[in-house]
């Protein structure tokens, strides 16, 4: 399963039925879960602790130092769950001791082709960042988030789980969960209706969160008045609970 052209670190770990095409690197303090494939050409370097079942396509750069001219060579990591794809070209960067020394990606992302995750990002699961997507230094996602092609993040942002960012957006804001952003605007468009259905909301429940959402965009409240008025339906429905708790925490502010 380890073609001969392929050079492994002493130091790295292979799970069982790992898959290590031609030309590829792996380095040291590098761990690999049962079940991995590396195409040609792909390099990890470490410290990088990766899961199961996932796959990575050729020319992917993952692990490497960060671009940020403050890092020094310190031992950062990076750590990535099972089942994640990554496709061609995408590369992943280690974290920093400015943040919490880690890099992390949850399960079931597909990275595509010319992603790239920045230093101290951390992903949750079920995200698709699509070709060209630029995820600045120290960026949350949560669950269930998709970035539409060439659209960026600022560093620091945060975007909530099921937000739908629309291709081409520059995101200077924190995207609340469940929103939508016009890629060409730049500014929120409403709810995720279908990516909600898809995962099995009920109606009930996606009404609430365009109920929600016109308290928070459409009746020219604050961030802090729209917290007010939507706490009773924050005990009613977990999925507002989750947005209430994303704006008090929205330091950036929201996207509007």
């Amino acid at each position: 399963m380890i073609h001969s052209t392929a050079v492994i670190s002493d130091k790295a770990t292979l799970g069982n039925n790992v898959t290590v095409g031609p030309f590829s690197y792996v380095g040291d303090d590098v761990v690999i879960g049962d079940d991995c494939v590396l195409e040609s050409h792909v390099v990890i370097k470490g410290p990088t602790t990766i899961g199961k079942r996932n796959r990575f396509f050729q020319f992917c750069s993952i692990g490497e130092e960060c671009q940020d001219k403050k890092y020094a060579g310190e031992k950062t990591s990076l750590t990535i769950g099972d089942d994640n794809v990554f496709r061609e070209s995408c590369t992943v960067h280690r974290g920093t001791v400015q943040d919490k020394g880690e890099t992390i990606l949850g399960s079931r992302n597909l990275i595509m082709i010319n992603a790239h995750v920045a230093h101290d990002c951390v992903i949750g699961n079920d995200c698709i960042l699509a070709n060209n997507v630029s995820l600045a230094g120290h960026v949350h996602l949560g669950d269930f988030v998709i970035f539409g092609g060439g659209a960026a993040i600022h560093q620091f942002g945060k975007v909530g789980d099921h937000a739908f960012v629309g291709a081409g957006a520059i995101v200077l804001r924190d995207v609340p969960p469940y929103v939508m952003v016009n890629g060409i605007k730049n500014v929120a468009a409403g709810i995720n209706s279908e990516g909600l259905r898809r995962r099995g909301f009920s109606s009930e429940e996606i009404m609430a969160v365009k109920r929600a959402y016109r308290v928070i965009y459409r009746d020219n409240n604050t961030v802090e008045e729209a917290i007010a008025k939507l706490a009773e339906q924050a005990e009613k429905f977990s999925g507002i609970e989750v947005l209430v708790g994303f704006l008090k925490h929205a330091e950036r502010g929201i996207i509007r």
